[in-house]
């Protein structure tokens, strides 16, 4: 049997899932037992779930159907990030009822990718593919967030990295956790974002700088003038 990348703890508070480490390091795709597993144990009790996530990501069909079962669950499911909600985890934590980010988490969106082999007609198959994941990940980061889908498009392409403050500026996390304490930071969580792609093109330029551009001496351009007028 695959292993499993869950943990269900009951209490007295309840009832709590945790999501630690990648997300299903084999594809479900084709495995009927291990996402009956997952259902028959999200669905043997009822009442609200918290789910805890830490998790750099993974298979993105597991976690899609890990998000339908969230969205389908009966009782609220208050998601809280405490590490890191990066790539298939951060669709994973769109099925909560209400997010919650630590004010040291991070949450990762990008494109959706995978491997290849074969001839151009495969690529150009693996491609089309790749877009059609793109746009479900996007159904669910829309419904959460209510950004048009050209801003999340724009966000993916970039492979943007949130801190807790602009997960919930931009609508994927509704707090910060921790934020009513007394005990909290006297100044407040500022808002970062920053993507690989501009960090990439920021190093490239220092590493490559651009070619310097012939231009024609303004004294030259005088007399060419003059000549030209008379």
């Amino acid at each position: 049997m695959k292993r499993k990348f869950w943990n269900w703890v009951s209490n007295e508070a309840g009832r709590t899932l945790f999501l630690n480490g990648e997300i299903s390091d084999e594809t479900w795709y084709g495995d009927e037992v291990t996402p009956k597993m997952f259902k028959d144990e999200l669905n043997s009790c009822t009442g609200d779930i918290t789910v805890w996530i830490n998790s750099p990501g993974g298979d993105v069909f597991s976690a899609a159907q890990i998000y339908n079962m969230l969205m389908d669950y009966q009782g609220n499911v208050k998601v809280k990030i405490d590490g890191l909600a990066a790539s298939a985890a951060s669709v994973i934590a769109m099925a909560g009822t209400e997010v919650l980010m630590s004010p040291v988490a991070m949450m990762m969106i990008h494109n959706p990718m995978t491997v290849a082999i074969g001839d151009s007609s495969e690529m150009q198959k693996a491609s089309e593919m790749l877009a059609e994941v793109k746009e479900s990940i996007m159904n669910a980061y829309e419904i959460k967030t209510g950004l048009s889908r050209s801003k999340l498009s724009h966000l993916m392409d970039a492979e943007s990295w949130f801190n807790a403050k602009k997960a919930v500026e931009l609508g994927f996390a509704d707090k910060i956790l921790f934020d009513g304490d007394e005990d909290k930071q006297k100044e407040p969580l500022e808002a970062m974002m920053f993507s690989r792609s501009a960090v990439t093109n920021s190093l490239l330029s220092k590493l490559i700088p651009p070619k310097p551009e012939n231009k024609t001496p303004i004294e030259q351009l005088e007399k060419r003038l003059s000549l030209l007028a008379h």
